[in-house]
């Protein structure tokens, strides 16, 4: 706890001694989920059946994310560190709870590990950059020790590999897919 402790200090002091940084922590912490909702919704409907996959895995990987997170949960409780140590840089609202593992994490490396998977793109490591981010603004606004991040993290990269692995290749999925698709160029040729 101790290491968990000094690393925490030393990305929310970040914002004392740097108080510019503190709009870009508040902006990565609860405003850049708007722009990862926006990305979901553009991927999912570009008509690219590759891109829907993605999109429908990165879910499923949020939600077997989040229940490995909860059982993980009833292993270890901390509260946030703003409620527990002194002079934190406390820069949004948060409701005192266990904070371990982050929520937010498992959401941000939920979307952005799968994106990452999928990608073709040179520019791929940009969504785990994201992801990174992301995950040290939730420490450095003072409601996350790092520990809940990288736990967070290190659960979605693990499910997100095996959804990865194992979703794309169901059968059935494949046939809903092209169900959807095959509605949308139906509804395309009657107008």
């Amino acid at each position: 706890m101790e290491l968990n402790i000094t690393l925490f200090r030393m990305i929310n002091d970040l914002g004392k001694e740097h108080v510019y940084l503190n709009p870009v922590f508040v902006f990565l912490a609860d405003y850049s989920l708007y722009f990862l909702a926006l990305a979901v919704v553009v991927f999912f409907f570009t008509r690219n059946g590759r891109n829907r996959l993605m999109v429908v895995c990165a879910g499923l990987t949020f939600i077997l994310a989040e229940v490995v997170g909860k059982l993980v949960s009833n292993l270890h409780t901390n509260y946030q560190p703003f409620s527990v140590l002194d002079d934190v840089n406390k820069l949004i609202e948060k409701d005192i709870n266990n904070s371990f593992p982050s929520d937010h994490t498992i959401l941000f490396f939920s979307f952005c590990m799968t994106f990452w998977l999928f990608s073709k793109s040179r520019y791929r490591f940009l969504w785990l950059i994201v992801a990174v981010l992301v995950g040290i603004s939730r420490v450095g606004v003072g409601v996350h020790y790092p520990a809940d991040v990288l736990v967070g993290a290190l659960i979605s990269m693990a499910v997100s590999f095996i959804v990865y692995k194992v979703f794309p290749k169901s059968k059935n999925i494949q046939r809903l897919l092209n169900k959807q698709e095959n509605v949308e160029k139906t509804k395309s040729a009657d107008l």
